[in-house]
């Protein structure tokens, strides 16, 4: 008898293949959005005039119907028809598809019954009777032949264009790059089509004008040297063409009906998330469709092709029953740092009754949730340096300046204590009033993290000092700092909620931070180090040395007071 986790190996090895179909489907769409933007381009060729144009043509023509352009374009333009086809007859579900992606399949199905007239007059014209389908012939036989073959091909033009497009689109907005390069590409996509049509606006009129000779009509005619029965044949091509879009369109709504009887005879299982929310479904169906089937807000920039890692789960009962993760799904999650017991959503066939928990739950979630992160993103123990810093008398200072000045001059002391800090190698955390607080040895060791740290604080005595040398005549007197430095374990990660989320940490470590930087107050000192740091960094410099009270911890912590940090022998 086949246990479940038969059916998950099964289901995995099914995985693995669609994910292969999905990458060789989306190579034959690149082929076919390349040799689309190469037509095009050659329509643009019209607006400088009919010759140009058909020079133009003869290069598009030497590009794409040699034997290795033939295979390609062919090739290309089958497979993506059989696996598109395949993927919506398999598709268990319609109904949780983003709108844009509905969109791109509606645009989908146009194209077809849209361009195969314009296919077979031309292509197949070529290759079965051998008609030079230039642009004198092609743009007489729908522009002025049959006129609304012109609005058809212009409009199946589009929809080809915008279909791909889109598919370029959910492609490349995993890549980091592309937020970058977005607008100068979608400005391209849209003025393209618009040139293209522009150009074959011109050529049809100068096409106009040559067809009202006799003389050239009998010559273009004679040209073609096409007979009724060739003519009646194209048009039956086309004709079987559409009959057979209209089958196919018939199987698709057909595996909706098998679908909905299948699901209704197996047996359902449970997936139970945050808050006891429940959700039944087949097995055999991924996480990602069970929450989508349940409005359970999960993220997926994708949709669910496992080219992201947006929809990352942790599962917390029932694991045992899935397949390990694939190769192509250990890759993904490596990429994004995801900690251990992450998997993803679209990739998991649940089997049995699971417990499970999106870690990103939001239903519009940013591309740059899939991009490669650091691990400790995620949620991590470590021992870092924190160091906590804070202006002097500022309140005083600020009561007696305009609101400008007072922003001024704490932009001013911020870029600097930021510079001094990055510089140090430190991650700058937040700015709170006129204090900073910023980690060291997110990535490094503790040694490195404690060097890192003092010479933070020496390169922000310095900048402070420069500061107030050139800002002089506006402060009236210099501005002082108390810079508190310790390291210990603390809980690092990604924390906030929406535009405040940032990379943080929390722990007694921290507070201990900030309790030595409000201590220089008392020692009238500008820097405060634990032993902890002086150890790790290997400290062997001159300091005043003190066992100190932290409120909330038990025992007596060693010191360091530095009076003036800009002298720290580092």
């Amino acid at each position: 008898m086949a246990t479940a986790q038969d059916h998950g190996d099964g289901k995995a090895t099914t995985l693995k293949t669609l994910f292969k179909a999905e990458r060789l489907r989306l190579l034959s769409g690149l082929i076919l959005m390349v040799f689309l933007t190469t037509h095009l381009l050659n329509h643009t060729l019209g607006l400088i005039s009919l010759e140009v144009l058909d020079r133009g043509r003869d290069v598009f023509v030497a590009l794409w119907r040699n034997p290795l352009g033939s295979l390609l374009l062919i090739g290309a333009l089958i497979i993506h028809l059989a696996l598109t086809s395949m993927r919506l007859l398999t598709h268990r579900s319609f109904r949780r598809i983003p709108a844009k992606e509905v969109l791109q399949i509606i645009l989908g199905l146009a194209i077809p019954p849209l361009m195969i007239g314009h296919i077979v007059g031309t292509r197949v014209a070529h290759e079965i009777f051998g008609i030079n389908d230039d642009y004198s012939y092609v743009i007489y036989s729908i522009w002025i032949a049959q006129p609304v073959q012109s609005l058809l091909q212009s409009v199946g033009l589009l929809v080809a264009w915008a279909h791909g497009c889109l598919g370029v689109h959910f492609w490349l907005r995993l890549k980091p790059w592309y937020e970058k390069a977005m607008p100068y590409l979608y400005t391209a996509a849209i003025i393209l089509p618009i040139l293209a049509l522009c150009g074959f606006l011109m050529a049809a009129q100068a096409i106009e004008v040559l067809s009202s000779e006799a003389s050239w009509r009998e010559q273009l005619f004679a040209g073609l040297n096409l007979s009724e029965e060739d003519i009646l044949w194209a048009y039956q091509v086309r004709d079987t063409g559409l009959q057979a879009m209209i089958f196919i369109l018939l199987i698709l709504l057909m595996s909706r009906l098998f679908w909905f009887l299948h699901f209704r005879k197996e047996r359902l299982i449970t997936l139970t998330y945050p808050g006891g929310k429940k959700v039944a479904a087949p097995p055999g169906t991924t996480i990602l469709d069970i929450s989508k089937l349940g409005n359970i807000p999960h993220a997926s920039v994708c949709g669910g092709r496992g080219r992201c890692s947006t929809c990352r789960v942790r599962i917390t009962s029932g694991g045992d029953q899935i397949a390990p993760p694939s190769d192509h799904e250990l890759t993904v999650l490596k990429r994004v740092g995801a900690s251990e017991g992450t998997r993803l959503a679209c990739q998991v066939p649940a089997m049995s009754d699971m417990t499970v928990t999106p870690l990103l739950a939001d239903k519009s979630p940013s591309h740059r949730s899939s991009f490669a992160r650091p691990a400790y993103l995620q949620g991590r123990e470590k021992d870092i340096g924190i160091l906590f810093a804070d202006l002097r008398s500022f309140t005083k200072f600020s009561e007696s300046k305009l609101p400008y000045d007072v922003v001024f001059v704490i932009n001013q002391y911020f870029r600097h204590m930021g510079e001094a800090i990055e510089k140090s190698g430190g991650h700058l955390d937040k700015f709170i009033g006129d204090g900073v607080m910023a980690l060291f040895g997110l990535e490094d060791s503790s040694d490195q993290a404690a060097q890192k740290a003092l010479s933070a604080a020496k390169e922000m005595a310095i900048a402070l000092e420069q500061m107030n040398q050139s800002l002089k005549s506006d402060l009236g007197e210099p501005l002082r700092i108390g810079i508190g430095l310790h390291m210990g374990q603390t809980i690092i990660g990604e924390m906030g909620y929406g535009k405040a989320t940032s990379i943080t940490a929390i722990g007694d470590a921290v507070n201990t931070a900030s309790r030595l930087e409000a201590m220089n107050k008392e020692y009238s000192s500008q820097l405060i180090f634990s032993d902890r740091i002086a150890r790790e960094a290997g400290f062997k410099g001159n300091t005043e040395r003190q066992e100190v009270i932290i409120r909330g911890r038990n025992r007596p912590l060693q010191v360091h007071i530095v009076k003036d940090a800009t002298t720290l022998d580092i």
